[in-house]
């Protein structure tokens, strides 16, 4: 038999295990009245798109002041009645569940002292799976969920109740992870089956590229301590899609159901919609920032330094046994505050009677007293701004580098403009710096999620014709307004839910579909990029349809307007296997696209039986 059948009668054993419902309050007396009772909210595997579980939740008379359970818990603290209260809505839950002839898991919430009493208070009588057998619940469908408003008292005695609850082979929880109340120590501690995420990180997931990256986190905690996670307060479909292709196992929230007197067998339908629909969610990006410590991963020269007190004839003696340095810090107690130049001192060092004049005397009378100081672990902004600066002596001088304001060694201006390069290559491949679009990584990664989740998508590659003499004829900064105005008219005319949009770098574009009128998408952005990018042409170039200037050859010729062509290839279940591929068909289909001058070119022959061959560089997904 799969369950137990509880007492008809099991009053009298709550009323002996919470003797305070026998008081004279309101509360006690809505408790021995029996005006209390438990509702039932549902938890779904957002796998399956089945209930998994339920969640009870206790309610006073409805249409009374006493029916949400904040109004009955400011009742219980006020009637001094708390642990009683508690252990009441969890027996009744227990009875209620077991009347109910219901399967699955049942989530009771109890806070710390609650579960120390409830693991106590009938310890002469048996074991706590005794106690839970008596109000016909099985141990293990049973989850105590640990509300962690309060903690426990005494925690020796905590201990011994979650060793209880283990023993029983009941399971615990631990709710509203993230909220300010629960930690990663408790975690540790209770070692639970189930961790609740909060519904702060939940809400707007699918907007917010912080709460995702929480969740994410959360995610890589959970797999050490092997903790299956539920996410709560799941409301829209957008958010639900998110978390179903982040591999969340459980969740939660009014979109899934709500709570009821009668527990529900089935999610609501436009859940079990998303659940089961094959298109993907778009991720929301966070700004990349080139890693903060790219000082970090170069080679630091571990240089000598010397001291305030320091002589010429010392600091020329170091010189000359290290050759090639070409400054030497002044350090006071391990915090540099000048730099000398080896040259420039030299200079000076070499001069006649310089030495028998003033060898003996401190070197740092030769020393720059407001040297470039540069952290390890400052950022790329900080870093630019050094090479941006009018104070240029870094690049001679090189600069001084420190670890908390503690000298660690030299480097020199060409380290700088090296690693500053690299960190601004490295940050354009996760979004473009000038439409803030994720770059090539983001889209290899959104193409990667596509394929494995087996869902039918569109590639279209975008590109622009004639910009190149267009950049040439009216420059960068013009330039550049056109590019982001192929990007606003991207994503106006994609559904941000459904569709993404990338810029791989200059004008080429990647837009990855999953709306089902995506061609009426495209030819609207050819439509109207045609037409707006007219308005950063001058009134000549505009009457006359286009500009004179030369081609790749040198050779001075008209060019037409700047226009958008899009290539356009779809992608089948199953036809492929990697980002690469599909990249490789959608660049083909952009170069018919170009070839056929129609706006809209839509790849039929895919999956490598066309007779194109790309050019070197014109593979979508670039280094």
């Amino acid at each position: 038999m799969d369950r137990l059948v509880p007492p008809d009668d099991t009053s009298a054993l709550i009323a002996a295990l919470c003797p305070a419902m026998q008081g004279s309050g309101p509360l006690a007396r809505l408790m021995s009245e029996g005006a209390l009772y438990c509702v039932f909210q549902p938890l779904a595997d957002l796998r399956e798109g089945a209930v998994f579980a339920h969640e009870a939740l206790i309610r006073g008379p409805e249409n009374t002041p006493f029916h949400t359970p904040g109004v009955l818990l400011a009742m219980a603290r006020s009637e001094q009645m708390l642990a009683d209260f508690e252990l009441f809505c969890i027996f009744t839950a227990l009875v209620q569940w077991g009347k109910s002839d219901q399967p699955g898991r049942l989530f009771v919430n109890t806070s710390a002292n609650a579960l120390v009493q409830i693991t106590t208070r009938q310890r002469e009588a048996g074991t706590f799976g005794d106690l839970l057998r008596a109000f016909g619940m099985l141990p293990r469908k049973l989850v105590l969920e640990l509300t962690e408003h309060e903690r426990a008292d005494d925690l020796a005695q905590f201990r011994d109740a979650i060793n209880a609850v283990h023993a029983s082979g009941a399971m615990l929880a631990l709710d509203d992870f993230g909220d300010g109340h629960s930690s990663l120590k408790l975690w540790a501690e209770v070692k639970p089956n189930f961790v609740k995420i909060d519904r702060y990180f939940i809400h707007a997931i699918s907007e917010q590229g912080e709460s995702l990256q929480m969740v994410q986190a959360i995610q890589r905690i959970a797999d050490v301590f092997g903790t299956t996670l539920v996410a709560e307060g799941i409301e829209t479909r957008d958010d639900l899609r998110v978390l179903r292709d982040l591999d969340i196992g459980y969740g939660q929230g009014f979109l899934l159901g709500r709570p009821g007197r009668e527990p529900s067998m089935r999610i609501e339908a436009p859940a079990l919609a998303v659940i089961q629909d094959r298109r993907v969610a778009v991720l929301p990006q966070l700004p990349h920032n080139a890693r903060p410590d790219v000082l970090r991963s170069l080679s630091v020269i571990q240089a000598p330094c010397v001291g305030l007190t320091t002589t010429n004839n010392e600091l020329a003696a170091l010189l000359h046994q290290h050759p090639t340095l070409h400054a030497v810090a002044v350090v006071d107690k391990d915090r540099p505050v000048a730099l000398i130049n080896r040259q420039q001192f030299m200079n000076h060092y070499t001069v006649m009677y310089f030495r028998e004049v003033h060898g003996k005397k401190p070197c740092i009378a030769y020393a720059n007293h407001a040297p470039r100081l540069v952290e390890l672990d400052y950022d790329v902004d900080e870093l630019v701004g050094i090479l941006t600066s009018q104070d240029q002596r870094y690049l001679s001088d090189g600069f001084i580098v420190t670890d908390n304001g503690r000298y660690v060694g030299l480097g020199t201006g060409d380290q700088l403009v090296r690693a500053v390069t690299e960190a601004r290559i490295e940050a354009a491949r996760h979004a473009n710096p000038l439409t803030f679009l994720p770059g090539n990584i983001p889209i290899s990664i959104h193409i990667e999620r596509l394929l494995a989740n087996g869902s039918e998508f569109v590639a279209c590659y975008a590109d622009l014709n004639n910009f190149k003499p267009f950049n040439d004829q009216y420059g960068y900064w013009r330039g550049d307004e056109m590019i982001r105005l192929m990007a606003r008219l991207a994503l106006a005319h994609c559904d941000a839910r459904r569709d993404f949009v990338g810029h791989v770098g200059g004008d080429d574009f990647v837009i990855l579909f999953q709306s089902n009128d995506w061609q009426r998408r495209c030819e609207a952005m050819v439509c109207e990029f045609a037409q707006q990018a007219q308005e950063l042409f001058d009134e000549t170039a505009r009457q006359a349809g286009g500009i004179q200037a030369e081609d790749r050859h040198g050779v001075v010729r008209f060019f037409p307007c700047t226009t958008v062509s899009i290539g356009a290839v779809r992608i089948h279940r199953g036809q492929y296997r990697s980002a690469e591929e599909v990249a490789n068909e959608a660049a083909l289909a952009k170069h018919a696209a170009k070839q056929s001058q129609s706006g809209l070119f839509v790849r039929e022959d895919a999956a490598g039986t066309a007779d194109l061959t790309l050019q070197p560089g014109e593979a979508l997904l670039k280094a």
